[in-house]
């Protein structure tokens, strides 16, 4: 693929007719086809692990990142950055903090999405103002609020020019050494990965089934007289793509409970508060 090639040439090819029994595991008629074509782009996300050796076309990133400062950001502080990683050998690096996933590793680009309360600390020193304000659990949130959403923003960017992409949950694994490989200052902290690059045709990813919307959407007051039988059908529909998939089959619940199951399940991200404080965060 030429490098320079228009940006429209990745152009992804979805069938709306099935998109939402994709997404659901089941038809829902009540609703049909996708209305326009971003919800159908939406409908159709699904993780890619595999890329291709193609280069992105010119002009990605940069659009990527116009759309991710799109997105809302609280107050308009904006307190979150990107550090976009194309060097094989610092991705090789990361990877290995991320758990050894080949994707970290084999993708044309990674963005680092930073928490980043740094800025706010320079605008005080340039004012003169205090920003006594950032060593509060709450600023922290809006901080991993606000790169969640300007991430989101990029992804569906993304999967509209026909890219793959794959978050990194795992970048949390070892904080400290994380944000000494990416150089980031006091008081910014890498929420997560992201992979983008040119899906593998030769290893197609599937779109994985939710929740039906019964477990998911309360109206007026949360409820959950519906969730019961709406875990055990999903179960089922989990069931059934895994052997589509060839996986192991294990229901949604028993996964989803173990993956929670204690300190030892959360991958060495049970000692986060820790991490963030020596990282400059104070978390009052």
């Amino acid at each position: 693929m030429n490098a320079n090639a228009p940006l429209n040439v990745l152009a992804a090819d979805a069938n709306p007719a099935t998109s939402l029994e994709q997404r659901y595991g089941a038809a829902m008629p009540s609703l049909g086809a996708a209305p326009n074509a971003v919800i159908e782009s939406l409908l159709g996300h699904r993780t890619v692990r595999a890329f291709s050796d193609s280069p992105l076309p010119e002009g990605t990133l940069e659009w990527l990142v116009a759309s991710a400062q799109s997105a809302a950001t609280s107050s308009n502080l904006q307190c979150w950055s990107v550090v976009a990683v194309q060097d094989p050998q610092r991705r090789a690096r990361l990877s290995v903090l991320a758990n050894n996933q080949a994707h970290v590793r084999d993708c044309p680009l990674l963005l680092i999405w930073i928490a980043d309360l740094s800025r706010l600390d320079r605008a005080g020193e340039k004012t003169g103002i205090a920003t006594a304000g950032n060593q509060y659990l709450e600023m922290f949130l809006v901080a991993a609020v606000d790169a969640a959403l300007a991430a989101q923003n990029a992804t569906a960017a993304a999967e509209s020019l026909g890219l793959g992409t794959c978050y990194i949950g795992a970048m949390r694994n070892h904080p400290e050494k994380v944000a000494q490989e990416l150089g980031l200052p006091s008081d910014a902290f890498a929420i997560f990965g992201l992979c983008v690059g040119v899906p593998d045709e030769t290893r197609p990813a599937s779109v994985k089934p939710r929740l039906a919307q019964s477990a998911i959407l309360h109206h007026e007051q949360y409820r959950v007289e519906n969730e019961p039988a709406a875990v055990v059908d999903y179960d089922q529909v989990m069931r059934g793509f895994q052997r589509s998939q060839n996986m192991k089959e294990v229901d949604w619940s028993a996964q989803s409970a173990e993956r929670v199951s204690g300190p030892g399940s959360l991958s060495g991200r049970d000692r986060l508060v820790s991490a963030l404080r020596a990282l400059g965060f104070g978390l009052e």
